[in-house]
């Protein structure tokens, strides 16, 4: 008799049921796993046989084929060591086929029979309540990830022996079917404050509105003037995340296996300016998320952009429009969030000195316009802020910083006051100034007479274009929540423009 034990398989942002079938037949004893699995999979055939046997087990002497379904999908990892295992024990009448019924199992055996926590827990949890599997057994480390989805019942096990005997009905386990709790306070990691940085007040300004509004911002400026200290100061200015939004980037960091707890804290992402396009943007021959994708609901921070290999900067231009990115190969593609916040800095020239009244530039025309022409128009026209930052006079430096961190709290108040503003405006937790279209935009935002008129002055004397036009307005939305303003005013487009015309 053919025996089915239920699996799971994250399959991009998303996981597909797999069902793992066993036989044994007359012949030589032999162990085959079929299903287009990579060598991870393969390997599993020695993990399972030495899990078995170290756990007072018997591994059966025949000829055993497992069947990983549907046999067109593309597998690996190591999340399949348990199913196998348990199919290979049905086969020597060891467990019957009633024990593993309405379950779904996931997780790697080490050689003494022990589970391993898997990557994609999320995923492969979600997939079991799609398909009303009621409970879902799985390593212990797993918990604390699996638990955020509600409506299904989590047994976590420590080794295959315990397992066994739990199917047997011979051990209690406890389930774990409460949600874990998500209210825990955000630990400071980083003690880089507003008020840490002197003087470019109007930067300060420029990055509060921008995470108000999730705005993509660019600090262009000489060095040392303080651009890496503004972003790194942003990561405490990021507000916290609702539950939604912490079950979104727990799921997207569980399949790279980079945490196994829950996140609490909005990611910001850093990568070197060295890294491949990969790394950075997603793929590969097994495609895996990016640096944008895992910055998803936070922050991607470049620091000195044209730097950045120009294929990198033009891969940006579709997730910073459309917020997701989609990986294709030849037999299949998949699709991952990338609703990423960009802080980006960059020097005026390759020397960083253009403009600088105490330190001349020595750069040439040439050499200047060719690396400012690094960051393309279209890129530059989906940034929302433009800010210029200047060398701060000496004679400033000894001022004394205050140990208040008024700005900072400032700041907060701010964005926290835009953001309930944003919340009561969307009735969605999840929506921001920055997200919407231009058709909510013209819908949806209450602009008066005045500015209307002003923009369009703007425009024309500008030429933004229609991308540009819209962005203006977003930007003035959000400093129109941050005072509590029901309508956008002229003040409020004014500010903004300014942010267009570096």
């Amino acid at each position: 008799m053919v025996n089915k034990v239920m699996s799971a398989t994250p399959v991009g942002y998303s996981g597909e049921l797999i069902e793992v079938e066993g036989d044994s037949n007359r012949g030589l004893p032999g162990f085959q796993i079929v299903g287009m699995g990579n060598k991870m999979i393969d390997e599993a055939k020695e993990r399972v046989r030495s899990a078995i046997n170290n756990s007072c087990l018997s591994f059966p002497d025949k000829k055993i084929t497992i069947n990983l379904a549907p046999a067109d999908l593309h597998k690996d990892g190591t999340h399949f060591d348990l199913p196998i295992a348990l199919s290979v024990l049905i086969l020597s009448n060891q467990l019957l086929q009633q024990d593993v019924q309405s379950k779904l199992f996931v997780g790697e055996l080490a050689l003494d029979g022990s589970i391993r926590p898997v990557h994609g827990i999320i995923h492969m949890v979600e997939v079991a309540k799609e398909h009303g599997i009621p409970t879902v057994v799985l390593p212990v480390a797993n918990l604390p990830q699996a638990t955020l989805i509600k409506g299904v019942e989590l047994v976590g096990v420590k080794n295959l022996k315990e397992l066994f005997l739990y199917l047997k009905g011979e051990l209690k386990l406890d389930s774990n079917s409460a949600d874990q709790s998500l209210e825990k306070s955000r630990p400071n990691k980083n003690p880089v404050m507003l008020d840490h940085i002197y003087g470019q007040e109007q930067a300060k300004r420029a990055l509060t509105i921008a995470m108000a509004g999730r705005h993509n911002i660019l600090i262009s400026g000489p060095p040392g003037v303080g651009k890496t200290m503004l972003a790194k100061a942003a990561v405490n200015l990021l507000p916290p995340m609702s539950n939604e939004e912490k079950l979104s980037v727990t799921k997207m960091h569980s399949v790279t296996g980079e945490i196994k707890e829950t996140i609490h804290e909005r990611p910001f992402r850093s990568p070197h300016h060295s890294s491949s396009m990969v790394s950075i943007i997603g793929g590969g021959s097994r495609p895996k998320p990016g640096d944008i994708s895992l910055a998803n609901l936070g922050v991607l921070f470049m620091d000195e952009m044209p730097e950045y290999p120009r294929s990198v900067l033009e891969a940006l231009r579709q997730p910073l429009e459309d917020k997701v990115i989609t990986v294709s190969r030849t037999n299949y593609k998949v699709q991952y969030p990338a609703d990423f916040m960009l802080i980006a800095t960059m020097n005026p020239c390759p020397c960083g000195y253009l403009g600088d009244p105490d330190k001349e530039c020595v750069c040439s025309q040439t050499q200047i316009l060719a690396y400012q022409k690094r960051i393309s128009g279209p890129l530059l026209d989906r940034i929302d802020l433009v800010v210029s930052v200047s060398k701060v006079p000496n004679k400033d430096l000894h001022a004394k910083v205050s140990s208040s961190n008024i700005q900072h709290e400032q700041a907060l108040t701010d964005i926290t006051l835009s953001i309930k503003q944003q919340r009561r405006r969307f009735d969605d937790c999840s929506t921001y100034n920055s997200s919407l279209s231009s058709h909510d935009v013209t819908n949806t935002l209450a602009i008066s007479d005045k500015a209307k008129l002003l923009l369009q002055a703007a425009s024309d004397k500008l030429n933004l274009s229609a991308r540009s036009y819209f962005k203006v307005l977003k930007v003035a939305q959000t400093i129109a929540d941050m005072e509590a303003s029901p309508t956008i005013g002229g003040g409020h487009v004014s500010e903004a423009l300014q942010y267009r015309m570096k």
